[in-house]
């Protein structure tokens, strides 16, 4: 069972960073991120198509890398 939760682990890892690298940025700079961070505040822009995919794939991904890794320090033990 342990060779089996570290190797899901190892996926989902590279799932997560596959699925970092393909979203694009927000904004180039330290202004574009001050301007960035208000305007997903403030403004009335919603994700859609891939962008909206892409995010939650990299939520659902994080949670099976925060559960694995818990799976995996339990059967560590």
């Amino acid at each position: 069972m342990h060779a089996i939760a570290i190797t899901l682990l190892i996926l989902v890892s590279i799932g997560i960073i596959a699925l970092v690298l393909l979203q694009p940025g927000k904004s180039a700079g330290l202004s574009g991120a001050i301007s960035g961070g208000a305007e997903q505040l403030f403004g009335k822009q919603k994700a859609r198509g891939m962008d909206l995919i892409l995010h939650r794939l990299t939520i659902v991904f994080s949670v099976l890398f925060f559960l694995l890794t818990i799976a995996v320090a339990y059967f560590n033990v």
